[in-house]
């Protein structure tokens, strides 16, 4: 999965994206103007091939909201939290109406994925982290989390749960330096019991974190058997896709060269290794690697194309969501009891 310069595909990147090892394309905020130029840059991308390529983007609200102008304000996971714990039913609505609005956006624009939501706990330690996360209890995140991924398969997109298996108890940020996790994987239950609950409503994708679990293996999840085999697809039946994080992040770059890791996370059994910010990186990759299809890493991935739902968006529901939305920036009354 690659990246592109600007607000256009331009020549160059035409063929890059006709290589037959480049599956993805992500969109980042320097790819947007408007509307009517996204929906441009999405319909060129889609026309380089057929099948076309899966595109996808960070809009998960709060700090990660790629698209802001003429979107809908998205307010960080947290509210929701927040929210869940003043009232659980109307927190799990919200959850669903806000899941739901983020995707018919993305969705109305031809993007099939947006890499949310991030069911991390929030264990108070990670900055990175924060506001992102739902929650701190691992009841609370699957059962927000949940609703969420309802209400963006009700748009027509799939949902990615990220960061595998957590990235909450590390105080370091993966893009800047490798986060190490000491905890043995019987202390890993609260993160993986999260994993399981959703997998077992559905869950089609998943983003594979450059955290080191020394105690579990000598590589991090991203570029790790043990982690991808033998604990998700193995322990916790998992059938859909998995995404290793960006390969060009600092926390994946001390287990070897741009190609090394690319082939560490396919041997993994990694289906699709987003490469970003670094062209040079990704033609390495390209020139090093032999294009080999695996049929059920492509029926994976074809999963996760959106759907629009036919006919016109439910102006009530959109109300609603809008709505909900805006109340969470609201700052509450401060009320003084004597």
């Amino acid at each position: 999965m690659v990246d592109l310069g600007g607000v256009a595909v331009e020549p160059a990147e035409r063929d890059l994206l006709a290589h037959p090892l480049v599956g993805g394309v992500i969109l980042f905020a320097r790819n947007f103007e408007h509307r009517e130029q996204l929906c441009r840059l999405v319909a060129e991308i889609k026309a380089v091939r057929s099948p076309a390529l899966l595109v996808a983007v960070d809009q998960e609200g709060g700090r990660v909201q790629r698209f802001r102008d003429g979107f809908q304000r998205l307010p960080p996971l947290r509210a929701l939290g927040r929210q869940y714990d003043l009232d659980r039913s109307t927190g799990l609505d919200m959850a669903r109406d806000l899941g739901w609005l983020m995707a018919t956006e993305l969705v109305a624009c031809g993007i099939d994925l947006s890499f949310a939501p991030c069911i991390d706990l929030d264990f108070g330690v990670s900055g990175v982290i924060g506001d992102r996360a739902f929650h701190r209890h691992p009841m609370a995140v699957s059962e927000l989390a949940i609703s969420y991924l309802r209400g963006m398969s009700e748009a027509g997109m799939s949902g990615t749960a990220k960061h595998y298996p957590g990235h909450g108890a590390v105080k370091p940020d993966s893009h800047h330096e490798l986060p190490i996790d000491r905890r043995p994987l019987e202390d890993l239950d609260e993160e993986l019991g999260t994993y399981r609950r959703l997998i077992a409503n559905g869950l089609r994708s998943v983003m594979a974190a450059h955290v080191l679990f020394p105690e579990v293996d000598a590589l991090p999840p991203s570029l790790s058997r043990r982690w991808i085999e033998g604990e998700l697809r193995g322990r916790l039946d998992f059938r859909g896709a998995v995404f290793t994080d960006d390969l060009c992040m600092q926390g994946a770059a001390s287990f070897g060269s741009i190609e090394e890791r690319a082939r560490l996370a396919l041997a993994a059994g990694c289906d699709m290794l987003p490469v970003c910010n670094d062209r040079a990186a990704v033609e390495q990759v390209l020139a090093a690697l032999e294009p080999s299809p695996v049929p059920v890493s492509q029926l994976r991935l074809s999963r996760l194309h959106g759907r629009a739902p036919a006919g016109a968006v439910d102006p009530v529901r959109w109300e609603r969501a809008c709505a909900a939305a805006s109340r969470c920036f609201e700052v509450p009354p401060l009320r003084l009891e004597s």
